[in-house]
């Protein structure tokens, strides 16, 4: 059986994930993140109380419209060299980690019943700035990067490995490696500029390509995310091959650049509805993706509209 073939989300209907975890606990609910680490907020009884708070409206509407729901954790920012910023020591890193995972399968055990499936998925975000390609490491150093976020992961029980914005090929080869090195199924997102293409200048086509021919195609599916569909939907060659390997989209809610959101004073939130409808008529082309969640910007309400938009869809 390929790596991940088994994985609820690749064989059913829609299943849906949450949406702009950083931006909502921002700008929503004034909660202080330095460099947008969520993951410090398992540091304490409070934080925890906040997370569960931000997740709760998504399995409520995956449980309303009968969906399956992916519950990513806030990890997006959990290894070492953001750590490092925020004085986090190693074997706190470990702790953290594992909180999550533990944080999540709590939840998957108490909505259990009543929204299925439910998969909890261990969240790796870009050793650098989700939004540049910057400085690139080799496909070596990404897998010893990541590796022990990886392995932490799946030691506390997480059904999956997501990598998230993910802004070159190299580093997607490696958390692929260190992935498949820990037997756990996992989902490369790559995040693409105004023009479709990766920040690299790369196509997201030939990333795709590029990462399976040197994983052994170990990725169970891939997904684009932190970019509005108006900038992928061009890249969406329908009848390419590669484009089967593309079942996931967490779209922001703003049209803008990766720059302009960078220097945005305010939260860009765009049209829910708008959005909804937008991903309507990419499952329509694309009838093969099935999950479907938010990035910058978005919340519950995105993530509902397109729920409901795609109901004659999925």
């Amino acid at each position: 059986m390929p790596p991940g073939a088994d994985l609820p989300q690749l064989n059913g209907g829609l299943v849906l994930t949450d949406g702009g975890l950083e931006t909502c606990l921002i700008f929503h609910d004034g909660v202080d993140l330095p460099h947008f680490a969520a993951f410090m907020l398992l540091r304490s009884e409070e934080g925890r109380a906040t997370l569960r708070r931000y997740y709760e409206p998504y399995l409520q509407i995956a449980q309303k419209d009968r969906r399956g729901f992916i519950l990513e954790s806030p990890t997006w920012r959990a290894s070492a060299d953001w750590a490092d910023r925020l004085g986090v020591s190693r074997s706190e890193l470990a702790e953290l980690n594992g909180a999550a995972i533990r944080l999540m399968r709590a939840l998957k055990d108490e909505y259990s019943g009543r929204v299925a499936p439910l998969v909890v998925s261990g969240c790796v975000g870009p050793r650098g700035d989700g939004y540049v390609a910057g400085e690139l490491m080799t496909a070596e150093a990404a897998e010893a990067y990541h590796a022990d976020q990886i392995s932490t992961f799946a030691a506390a029980g997480a059904d999956m490995i997501a990598a998230i914005t993910m802004t070159n090929v190299p580093e997607a080869i490696g958390i692929a490696r260190a992935a498949r090195a820990q037997d756990a199924p996992v989902a490369i997102s790559f995040t693409v500029e105004t023009d479709g293409k990766l920040p690299t200048g790369q196509a997201l086509g030939e990333a795709v390509d590029a990462v399976d021919a040197a994983t052994g195609a170990w990725p169970a599916y891939y997904m684009v995310n932190c970019a509005h569909p108006s900038h992928f939907a061009q890249a969406f060659e329908v009848g390419a091959p590669w484009l089967e390997r593309v079942q996931g989209l967490r779209a922001n809610a703003s049209r803008l650049s990766h720059q302009e959101l960078n220097d945005a004073a305010d939260l860009d939130d765009g049209d829910p509805a708008e959005l909804g409808a937008e991903h309507a008529d990419i499952l329509r082309r694309l009838p093969q993706i099935k999950v479907l969640g938010g990035c910058c910007g978005t919340d519950h309400r995105h993530v509902a509209a397109m729920s409901r938009a795609c109901e004659p869809v999925g």
